[in-house]
């Protein structure tokens, strides 16, 4: 009995730690980055890919919706680092339609896709060429998972004051 006792609140605590998608990644490749993609793309078309950064935008057409995300290495948990520096930007494309009030910019993503193509665009007046990948799943991150990189535990001696 005391070991059902136990076992009950140590699953819950478990349970709080797990987040994010938890992408099987064993048919990914992860030496993939998006600049990297642009510049392989005959050699990596078809390869599947786990990419995650920030939205810049949402673009909804008859039968797919399109992001635009500016990419960051993921770390651990597939969270998107935006702490370090950006790795490029990329098309995700998703058939069917994403709200752009919920999938707004600013917002994280996580994604796993096959890479299709490129196509040329523009960033800042300059030319750009994003790779374009098909997106198989979508994690979008809650929005207080920015904070998430840093431990919420802590340890101190003294008293505190919380205002």
């Amino acid at each position: 009995m005391i070991r059902l006792y136990l076992t009950f609140p140590v699953l819950i605590l478990l349970s709080a730690c797990a987040s994010g998608p938890g992408y099987d990644t064993g048919q990914v490749n992860l030496a993939i980055s998006p600049r990297s993609a642009v510049a392989e793309l005959d050699m990596i078309r078809g390869q599947t890919v786990l990419w995650g950064g920030v939205i810049l935008s949402t673009i909804n057409r008859e039968s797919l919706t399109r992001l635009e995300v500016l990419a960051y290495p993921l770390n651990s948990a597939q969270l998107p680092q935006r702490e370090r520096d950006p790795l490029g930007r990329f098309l995700l494309e998703h058939q069917g339609f994403l709200d752009p009030a919920t999938y707004a910019e600013g917002r994280l993503v996580t994604t796993i896709g096959t890479v299709l193509r490129s196509d040329r665009g523009e960033v800042g007046g300059t030319e750009y060429t994003y790779p374009v990948i098909k997106a198989s799943e979508i994690y979008l991150w809650p929005r207080d998972s920015e904070g998430t990189n840093r431990s919420r535990v802590h340890f101190g001696i003294g008293v505190g004051v919380g205002l």
